[in-house]
Protein backbone atom coordinates (compact mmCIF):
# COMPACT_ATOMS: atom_id res chain seq x y z
CA UNK A 1 0.00 0.00 0.00
CA UNK A 2 2.84 2.83 0.96
CA UNK A 3 5.20 1.48 -2.24
CA UNK A 4 1.43 1.83 -4.51
CA UNK A 5 0.53 5.17 -2.62
CA UNK A 6 4.05 6.96 -3.36
CA UNK A 7 3.78 5.88 -6.92
CA UNK A 8 0.79 7.51 -7.72
CA UNK A 9 2.31 10.51 -6.24
CA UNK A 10 5.92 10.85 -8.05
CA UNK A 11 3.43 10.03 -11.22
CA UNK A 12 1.60 13.00 -10.76
CA UNK A 13 4.57 15.34 -9.36
CA UNK A 14 4.78 16.79 -13.53
CA UNK A 15 1.30 17.90 -12.82
CA UNK A 16 2.10 20.25 -10.37
CA UNK A 17 3.65 22.79 -12.94
CA UNK A 18 -0.06 22.39 -14.73
CA UNK A 19 -2.44 22.40 -11.77
CA UNK A 20 -5.62 23.79 -10.82
CA UNK A 21 -6.48 27.17 -10.10
CA UNK A 22 -5.98 28.90 -6.43
CA UNK A 23 -9.36 28.19 -5.88
CA UNK A 24 -8.01 24.92 -4.69
CA UNK A 25 -5.95 25.25 -1.44
CA UNK A 26 -4.28 22.24 -0.07
CA UNK A 27 -7.64 20.43 2.07
CA UNK A 28 -9.47 20.64 -0.79
CA UNK A 29 -12.57 23.02 -1.48
CA UNK A 30 -15.77 23.46 -4.08
CA UNK A 31 -14.93 25.47 -7.38
CA UNK A 32 -17.78 28.42 -7.72
CA UNK A 33 -18.44 27.55 -11.14
CA UNK A 34 -21.10 25.41 -12.85
CA UNK A 35 -18.97 23.53 -15.10
CA UNK A 36 -15.72 22.67 -14.88
CA UNK A 37 -12.96 23.53 -17.28
CA UNK A 38 -10.56 20.70 -19.03
CA UNK A 39 -7.74 22.41 -16.31
CA UNK A 40 -10.22 22.26 -13.54
CA UNK A 41 -10.00 18.33 -13.37
CA UNK A 42 -5.86 18.70 -12.57
CA UNK A 43 -4.42 17.58 -9.42
CA UNK A 44 -2.93 20.38 -7.18
CA UNK A 45 0.52 19.38 -5.99
CA UNK A 46 1.73 20.53 -2.01
CA UNK A 47 4.54 19.36 -0.19
CA UNK A 48 6.48 20.22 2.85
CA UNK A 49 10.15 19.60 3.94
CA UNK A 50 11.26 20.09 7.57
CA UNK A 51 15.30 19.15 8.44
CA UNK A 52 16.48 20.01 11.06
CA UNK A 53 19.04 19.81 13.86
CA UNK A 54 18.69 19.68 17.80
CA UNK A 55 21.49 19.62 20.41
CA UNK A 56 20.53 18.28 23.55
CA UNK A 57 22.15 19.93 26.43
CA UNK A 58 21.93 17.36 29.46
CA UNK A 59 23.45 14.76 27.11
CA UNK A 60 25.55 17.05 25.40
CA UNK A 61 24.77 15.14 22.09
CA UNK A 62 23.01 15.76 18.65
CA UNK A 63 21.22 14.40 15.71
CA UNK A 64 20.04 15.61 12.19
CA UNK A 65 16.56 14.26 11.68
CA UNK A 66 13.93 14.69 8.78
CA UNK A 67 11.12 15.60 10.46
CA UNK A 68 8.36 15.50 7.66
CA UNK A 69 8.48 15.29 3.70
CA UNK A 70 4.87 15.57 3.29
CA UNK A 71 3.36 15.32 -0.50
CA UNK A 72 -0.11 15.56 -0.89
CA UNK A 73 -2.66 16.11 -4.01
CA UNK A 74 -5.96 17.52 -3.69
CA UNK A 75 -8.77 18.13 -6.65
CA UNK A 76 -11.90 18.35 -7.83
CA UNK A 77 -13.88 15.56 -9.75
CA UNK A 78 -16.66 17.86 -9.99
CA UNK A 79 -17.30 21.83 -8.82
CA UNK A 80 -19.07 20.17 -5.29
CA UNK A 81 -17.00 17.03 -5.29
CA UNK A 82 -13.16 17.25 -3.99
CA UNK A 83 -10.54 15.34 -2.84
CA UNK A 84 -7.12 14.73 -1.09
CA UNK A 85 -4.69 12.28 -0.60
CA UNK A 86 -1.28 13.13 1.46
CA UNK A 87 1.51 10.87 2.50
CA UNK A 88 4.77 11.63 4.81
CA UNK A 89 8.07 9.68 3.44
CA UNK A 90 9.76 10.81 6.34
CA UNK A 91 8.08 11.40 10.25
CA UNK A 92 11.08 10.83 11.62
CA UNK A 93 12.49 8.12 9.03
CA UNK A 94 8.86 6.39 8.62
CA UNK A 95 6.60 6.52 5.43
CA UNK A 96 2.67 6.98 6.99
CA UNK A 97 -0.26 7.90 4.96
CA UNK A 98 -1.53 10.67 6.62
CA UNK A 99 -5.46 12.03 4.56
CA UNK A 100 -7.28 10.09 2.16
CA UNK A 101 -10.62 12.07 1.91
CA UNK A 102 -13.32 12.95 -0.12
CA UNK A 103 -15.40 15.87 0.35
CA UNK A 104 -19.00 16.80 -0.67
CA UNK A 105 -20.32 20.15 -0.56
CA UNK A 106 -24.04 19.68 -0.83
CA UNK A 107 -24.92 23.05 -0.48
CA UNK A 108 -23.84 26.63 0.51
CA UNK A 109 -22.00 26.13 3.52
CA UNK A 110 -22.13 22.71 4.23
CA UNK A 111 -19.31 20.00 3.79
CA UNK A 112 -19.37 15.97 4.38
CA UNK A 113 -16.24 14.49 4.78
CA UNK A 114 -15.59 10.67 4.75
CA UNK A 115 -11.91 9.12 4.92
CA UNK A 116 -8.85 9.48 6.65
CA UNK A 117 -8.09 12.97 8.60
CA UNK A 118 -7.20 14.44 11.26
CA UNK A 119 -10.54 15.04 13.83
CA UNK A 120 -11.65 18.34 14.57
CA UNK A 121 -10.49 18.72 17.85
CA UNK A 122 -8.33 21.84 19.14
CA UNK A 123 -6.63 24.75 17.45
CA UNK A 124 -3.20 23.87 17.38
CA UNK A 125 -3.12 20.12 17.08
CA UNK A 126 -5.10 20.63 13.32
CA UNK A 127 -2.24 23.29 12.19
CA UNK A 128 0.01 21.22 9.19
CA UNK A 129 3.18 21.15 9.71
CA UNK A 130 4.38 24.23 7.67
CA UNK A 131 1.65 26.51 9.78
CA UNK A 132 3.72 25.66 13.56
CA UNK A 133 5.11 28.74 14.79
CA UNK A 134 7.67 26.53 16.70
CA UNK A 135 9.79 23.12 14.98
CA UNK A 136 8.36 21.53 18.21
CA UNK A 137 4.81 21.44 18.76
CA UNK A 138 3.37 21.92 21.84
CA UNK A 139 2.27 19.18 24.22
CA UNK A 140 -1.53 19.72 22.99
CA UNK A 141 -0.49 18.92 19.54
CA UNK A 142 1.90 16.05 20.05
CA UNK A 143 1.01 14.32 23.31
CA UNK A 144 -2.36 15.01 24.54
CA UNK A 145 -4.85 16.21 21.60
CA UNK A 146 -3.28 14.80 19.03
CA UNK A 147 -5.68 12.12 16.84
CA UNK A 148 -5.95 11.27 13.12
CA UNK A 149 -8.60 8.76 12.33
CA UNK A 150 -11.25 7.33 9.90
CA UNK A 151 -14.97 8.15 9.48
CA UNK A 152 -17.22 10.87 8.74
CA UNK A 153 -17.93 14.17 8.76
CA UNK A 154 -20.21 17.07 8.78
CA UNK A 155 -19.54 20.58 8.48
CA UNK A 156 -21.77 23.81 8.28
CA UNK A 157 -20.77 27.58 8.34
CA UNK A 158 -23.81 29.20 10.30
CA UNK A 159 -25.35 32.55 8.01
CA UNK A 160 -24.68 34.87 11.00
CA UNK A 161 -23.35 38.13 11.76
CA UNK A 162 -20.36 36.72 13.31
CA UNK A 163 -18.93 33.74 11.13
CA UNK A 164 -19.69 30.45 13.58
CA UNK A 165 -18.08 27.07 11.64
CA UNK A 166 -19.07 23.84 13.41
CA UNK A 167 -18.19 20.23 12.66
CA UNK A 168 -18.64 16.94 13.93
CA UNK A 169 -17.90 13.41 12.72
CA UNK A 170 -17.91 9.67 14.02
CA UNK A 171 -14.59 7.82 13.64
CA UNK A 172 -13.34 4.11 14.44
CA UNK A 173 -11.17 5.23 17.08
CA UNK A 174 -8.58 2.94 16.39
CA UNK A 175 -6.03 5.16 14.78
CA UNK A 176 -5.32 4.48 11.23
CA UNK A 177 -3.92 0.90 10.85
CA UNK A 178 -7.05 -0.44 12.55
CA UNK A 179 -9.21 0.13 10.13
CA UNK A 180 -10.32 -3.68 9.86
CA UNK A 181 -11.63 -3.87 13.19
CA UNK A 182 -15.14 -3.70 14.10
CA UNK A 183 -17.00 -1.35 17.05
CA UNK A 184 -19.76 -1.86 18.76
CA UNK A 185 -18.94 1.87 20.72
CA UNK A 186 -19.55 5.04 18.97
CA UNK A 187 -16.32 7.83 19.16
CA UNK A 188 -16.87 11.30 17.91
CA UNK A 189 -15.14 14.52 17.79
CA UNK A 190 -16.74 17.62 17.23
CA UNK A 191 -15.60 21.81 17.42
CA UNK A 192 -16.90 25.37 17.22
CA UNK A 193 -15.15 28.39 15.49
CA UNK A 194 -16.44 31.80 16.34
CA UNK A 195 -14.73 34.81 14.44
CA UNK A 196 -15.85 37.90 16.71
CA UNK A 197 -14.01 40.72 14.63
CA UNK A 198 -11.18 40.61 12.26
CA UNK A 199 -8.12 38.38 13.95
CA UNK A 200 -10.15 37.50 17.22
CA UNK A 201 -11.09 33.53 16.82
CA UNK A 202 -12.60 31.16 20.02
CA UNK A 203 -12.46 27.40 18.95
CA UNK A 204 -14.60 24.77 21.42
CA UNK A 205 -14.16 21.11 21.31
CA UNK A 206 -15.22 17.96 22.21
CA UNK A 207 -13.75 14.80 21.94
CA UNK A 208 -15.19 11.08 23.22
CA UNK A 209 -12.88 8.12 22.12
CA UNK A 210 -12.56 4.53 23.61
CA UNK A 211 -9.01 2.70 22.70
CA UNK A 212 -9.94 -0.25 24.23
CA UNK A 213 -12.05 -1.30 27.99
CA UNK A 214 -11.45 2.53 29.06
CA UNK A 215 -13.69 5.89 27.63
CA UNK A 216 -11.70 9.21 27.87
CA UNK A 217 -13.25 12.15 27.20
CA UNK A 218 -11.68 15.49 26.34
CA UNK A 219 -12.79 18.74 26.24
CA UNK A 220 -10.35 22.03 24.83
CA UNK A 221 -11.36 25.79 25.11
CA UNK A 222 -8.41 27.83 22.83
CA UNK A 223 -8.66 31.34 21.48
CA UNK A 224 -6.15 33.73 19.31
CA UNK A 225 -5.89 37.23 18.34
CA UNK A 226 -3.60 38.30 15.08
CA UNK A 227 -2.54 41.42 13.78
CA UNK A 228 -0.47 43.00 11.63
CA UNK A 229 2.64 41.94 13.62
CA UNK A 230 1.35 40.12 16.56
CA UNK A 231 -0.17 36.53 17.02
CA UNK A 232 -1.43 35.90 20.94
CA UNK A 233 -2.56 32.34 21.31
CA UNK A 234 -4.01 30.32 24.52
CA UNK A 235 -5.37 26.99 24.82
CA UNK A 236 -6.69 24.43 27.57
CA UNK A 237 -7.41 20.86 27.30
CA UNK A 238 -9.17 19.07 30.20
CA UNK A 239 -9.12 14.95 30.02
CA UNK A 240 -11.08 12.59 31.62
CA UNK A 241 -11.29 8.61 32.25
CA UNK A 242 -14.10 6.59 32.57
CA UNK A 243 -14.64 5.07 36.10
CA UNK A 244 -12.14 6.81 37.50
CA UNK A 245 -9.53 4.90 35.41
CA UNK A 246 -6.61 7.32 35.69
CA UNK A 247 -6.86 10.62 36.97
CA UNK A 248 -7.51 13.32 35.28
CA UNK A 249 -5.22 15.55 32.22
CA UNK A 250 -4.95 18.99 32.08
CA UNK A 251 -2.74 20.35 28.77
CA UNK A 252 -1.98 24.21 28.84
CA UNK A 253 -0.36 25.84 25.82
CA UNK A 254 0.23 29.77 25.53
CA UNK A 255 2.34 31.54 23.04
CA UNK A 256 3.37 34.61 21.31
CA UNK A 257 4.54 35.88 18.07
CA UNK A 258 6.25 39.64 16.89
CA UNK A 259 7.09 39.89 13.58
CA UNK A 260 9.63 41.99 12.31
CA UNK A 261 9.47 43.56 8.86
CA UNK A 262 13.10 43.16 7.53
CA UNK A 263 14.17 44.74 3.69
CA UNK A 264 17.31 42.48 2.50
CA UNK A 265 17.72 38.75 2.14
CA UNK A 266 15.05 37.80 4.60
CA UNK A 267 11.25 39.07 4.59
CA UNK A 268 11.10 39.17 8.25
CA UNK A 269 11.91 38.23 11.65
CA UNK A 270 9.58 36.57 14.05
CA UNK A 271 10.57 36.67 17.90
CA UNK A 272 8.47 34.15 19.79
CA UNK A 273 7.67 32.82 23.54
CA UNK A 274 5.98 29.83 24.38
CA UNK A 275 4.99 27.95 27.97
CA UNK A 276 3.47 24.54 27.71
CA UNK A 277 2.13 21.87 30.53
CA UNK A 278 1.13 18.93 30.66
CA UNK A 279 0.28 16.36 33.93
CA UNK A 280 0.51 12.80 33.94
CA UNK A 281 -1.00 11.40 31.45
CA UNK A 282 -2.62 7.61 30.06
CA UNK A 283 -2.75 6.08 26.60
CA UNK A 284 -5.94 4.69 28.34
CA UNK A 285 -4.29 0.97 26.98
CA UNK A 286 -0.84 0.11 28.78
CA UNK A 287 -1.95 -1.15 31.93
CA UNK A 288 0.05 -2.40 35.04
CA UNK A 289 1.21 -6.37 34.57
CA UNK A 290 -0.05 -7.41 38.22
CA UNK A 291 -2.38 -5.08 39.20
CA UNK A 292 -4.23 -4.20 35.99
CA UNK A 293 -4.79 -0.54 36.35
CA UNK A 294 -3.68 2.18 33.85
CA UNK A 295 -0.37 3.52 33.92
CA UNK A 296 1.17 6.66 33.39
CA UNK A 297 2.62 6.80 29.50
CA UNK A 298 3.74 10.21 29.39
CA UNK A 299 5.00 12.60 32.67
CA UNK A 300 3.66 16.07 34.16
CA UNK A 301 6.14 18.79 32.94
CA UNK A 302 6.51 22.29 31.82
CA UNK A 303 8.57 23.86 29.03
CA UNK A 304 9.50 27.15 28.17
CA UNK A 305 10.85 28.14 24.89
CA UNK A 306 12.02 30.80 23.17
CA UNK A 307 13.00 31.30 19.70
CA UNK A 308 13.66 33.38 16.40
CA UNK A 309 12.45 32.71 12.82
CA UNK A 310 13.59 34.03 9.60
CA UNK A 311 11.14 33.81 6.95
CA UNK A 312 12.73 34.28 3.41
CA UNK A 313 9.35 34.91 2.02
CA UNK A 314 5.89 35.26 3.12
CA UNK A 315 5.34 33.57 6.17
CA UNK A 316 5.05 29.89 6.83
CA UNK A 317 6.63 29.74 3.01
CA UNK A 318 10.81 29.11 3.66
CA UNK A 319 11.46 29.92 7.19
CA UNK A 320 14.68 29.04 9.18
CA UNK A 321 13.99 28.36 12.77
CA UNK A 322 16.24 28.79 15.94
CA UNK A 323 14.46 27.50 19.09
CA UNK A 324 15.88 26.89 22.80
CA UNK A 325 13.42 24.96 25.43
CA UNK A 326 13.74 24.38 28.52
CA UNK A 327 11.95 21.29 30.52
CA UNK A 328 10.88 21.10 34.41
CA UNK A 329 9.92 17.88 35.37
CA UNK A 330 8.61 16.78 39.04
CA UNK A 331 10.22 14.70 40.82
CA UNK A 332 8.75 11.87 40.00
CA UNK A 333 8.92 12.26 36.72
CA UNK A 334 10.81 10.31 33.97
CA UNK A 335 12.22 12.42 31.32
CA UNK A 336 12.63 10.98 27.78
CA UNK A 337 15.54 11.38 25.98
CA UNK A 338 13.84 13.39 23.42
CA UNK A 339 11.71 15.55 25.96
CA UNK A 340 14.36 17.23 27.46
CA UNK A 341 17.01 21.03 27.58
CA UNK A 342 17.69 21.41 23.49
CA UNK A 343 18.70 23.84 21.13
CA UNK A 344 16.43 23.19 17.72
CA UNK A 345 17.65 24.24 14.32
CA UNK A 346 15.13 23.93 11.58
CA UNK A 347 14.78 25.02 8.15
CA UNK A 348 11.06 24.41 6.74
CA UNK A 349 10.64 24.87 3.16
CA UNK A 350 6.63 24.71 1.92
CA UNK A 351 5.48 24.18 -1.92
Amino acid sequence: MKKSALTVLIALLPLAATAQTPSINGNGKKIEKEKMESKDYLPKIHGTIRAKYEYQTTMGAGRFEVRNARVSVTGNVLPSVAYKAEIDLSDEGQIKMLDAYARLFPTKGLTVTTGQMRVPFTIDAHRSPHQQYFPNRSFIAKQVGNVRDVGFTVGYTLPTNIPITVEGGLFNGSGLTNQKEWHKEVNYSAKAQFLFTKGLNLALSIQSIQPEEIRVQSYDIGAYYESDRFHIEAEYLYKQYSDNAFKDVQAVNTFINYDLPLRKVFNKMSFLLRYDMMTDQSDAKTTDEETGALVTTDYKRQRLTGGITFSLSKAFRTDLRLNYEKYFYANSSIAKESEQDKIVLELMVRF
